[in-house]
């Protein structure tokens, strides 16, 4: 079965930047998202990309900031994230932007502080 295996995370200072990576183990054609999930909080969605490439949609905490991109020839999302903001800190996932989820992956941690 799928399985999604993000990477990429680490630490940043405020007005740094990070990119993220999601590979897919199978073929898919279908929207992707990226989510996020901060300490106490439930899992939010940040952002989703369409089977083409466009549209896309950003959660308003992230847009003008992080950009999603996706390159199905190699099953990979990417999740670029500039301009970092410590209400950023959490571990990030990505999986389907809406249906039933692919069992998640580890997810990858990003934290923001300086």
């Amino acid at each position: 079965q799928m399985q999604l295996v993000e990477s990429g995370g680490g630490s940043a200072q405020p007005g740094g930047s990070l990119r993220l990576s999601c590979l897919m183990t199978e073929t898919v054609f279908v929207s992707m998202a990226w989510y996020r999930q901060a300490p106490g909080k439930e899992r939010e969605l940040v952002a989703s990309i369409s089977r083409g490439g466009t549209p896309t949609f950003y959660a308003d905490s992230v847009k003008g900031r992080f950009t999603i991109s996706r390159d199905d020839a190699k099953n990979l999302v990417y999740l670029q994230m500039n301009n970092l903001k410590p209400e950023d800190t959490a571990v990030y996932y990505c999986n389907k932007a809406s249906g039933n989820m692919w069992p998640w992956g580890q997810g990858a941690q990003v934290t923001v502080s300086s």
